[in-house]
């Protein structure tokens, strides 16, 4: 007389029974016997999923290494070889040398995940039963059924994710170039000194910017992408309609800019201010790395200290920073230190109000020997290293006090 088997729900020891478990087995139960699914490509779609199936690439090596112990590539519901039941040990071997607790760990998460089942024996360990014709009669261990359940579900979200990250990556393509135009843009109207309050379309973009979201999501990017788009159409269209021919502007660029000849007004941006090579308080590529907004206006990258000072005199007047304020800051400073500081007021956004308020100060703070750039440029970026998940430094006094 052949004895019924029983498949067993409940887990070995301690462990409670989960209402995932429960759910699990009655979506298996459900689903028509003969339903197939290739199992590498199932991986993959797990694979894809991961951070809605609350699964990290640990959990996922060790159900590679489960899969890998079941010898057909495509799985069938009813079949009744899909429970695979490897030792510890060997468990570990192939899922590149994972201790046993922390093994226990993340076949918990795939349990938890609804992607495997356990199938604990009497004692808790992992075997098979053979019948009298040396076929599986009954195994321990973890059943691939609810994998091979799942398998439309997991391609769905997988297909779902994928769309959603290749919108995303298109979005950020799309601020991207439209911050870049924005900028370069901007530096056009500084060097071209065309008439139009630049300063105010610079904070607009600004503030845009403080506001993008952390989260790249579709949700939060499409209106900052749209945002951008559309001043940046605002911006060309106002130099397109601005600017004069180039014959013109070549026959009376060196007569339009007094400060050129030493005698222009206090309130007058001009480029051609005189430029005086300086060496940098701190390494160019790190001006680069901690100020990237300050890049976006530079002609052709940083890469000397000559770069740096010369985006300075175009983000000056976008920053609504006067001459006589840059003047007091190049003396206090050295024209170096002033051009690296204003790169960071600037990475700074909207946290400096009052920026040509904010460079007297600290050109007050620097004629009395009280100011160096370097807090300021490590201050900016710890605060950018506490924005990463990664990130376990803890954080480093702000920027100066502008009231100070």
């Amino acid at each position: 007389m052949q004895m019924p088997s029983l498949n067993p729900t409940a887990p070995f020891g301690p462990r409670a029974l989960s209402a995932t478990a429960l759910r699990v087995q009655r979506d298996v139960m459900l689903c028509p016997a003969g339903k197939a699914a290739h199992k590498w490509k199932t991986f993959r779609h797990v694979c894809e999923a991961r951070a809605e199936l609350r699964l990290s690439d640990r959990s996922l090596t060790v159900l590679n290494a489960l899969l890998s112990f079941h010898p057909d590539t495509v799985l069938t519901l009813g079949t009744d070889d899909l429970v695979v039941f490897p030792s510890n040990r060997e468990l570990s071997l192939r899922a590149h040398g994972i201790p046993a607790s922390t093994l226990r760990r993340h076949i918990a998460a795939l349990v938890d995940a609804g992607l495997i089942l356990r199938r604990d024996s009497p004692n808790g360990k992992r075997y098979a039963r053979r019948a009298p014709g040396g076929g599986i009669e009954q195994a321990f261990g973890f059943d691939l059924s609810p994998l091979v359940a799942s398998a439309d579900e997991l391609a769905d979200r997988a297909a779902r994710i994928v769309e959603e990250r290749r919108v995303v990556d298109a979005l950020r393509e799309q601020i991207t170039l439209a911050r870049r135009d924005i900028a370069k843009m901007l530096s056009y109207g500084v060097e071209q000194h065309v008439d139009a309050d630049l300063p105010a379309l610079h904070r607009e973009y600004r503030e845009l910017l403080d506001g993008r979201p952390r989260a790249a999501r579709r949700e939060a990017l499409e209106p900052l992408a749209s945002a951008l788009a559309e001043l940046s159409r605002r911006i060309l269209d106002l130099l397109e309609s601005r600017i004069e021919p180039a014959t013109c502007r070549d026959a009376t660029v060196e007569t339009e800019c007094p400060a050129a000849e030493g005698g222009g007004s206090a309130g007058e941006p001009c480029h051609t201010e005189p430029r005086r090579d300086a060496a940098l308080p701190v390494p160019v590529r790190l001006v680069a790395e901690t100020c990237p907004d300050f890049v976006d206006y530079a002609r052709d990258g940083l890469r000397t200290a000559r770069d740096v000072t010369d985006t300075a005199a175009i983000v000056r007047p976008l920053l609504g920073v006067s001459p006589s304020a840059w003047e007091e800051t190049c003396a206090a400073m050295g024209p170096g230190s002033a051009s690296v500081t204003l790169a960071l007021i600037l990475q700074r956004g909207s946290a400096v109000r009052n920026p040509g308020g904010y460079l007297r100060t600290l050109a007050r703070r620097a004629s009395a020997g009280q100011f160096s750039v370097w807090p300021m440029l490590m201050a900016l970026g710890a605060a950018q290293r506490q924005k990463s998940p990664a990130a376990r430094t803890p954080p480093i006094p702000s920027f100066p006090d502008e009231s100070a």
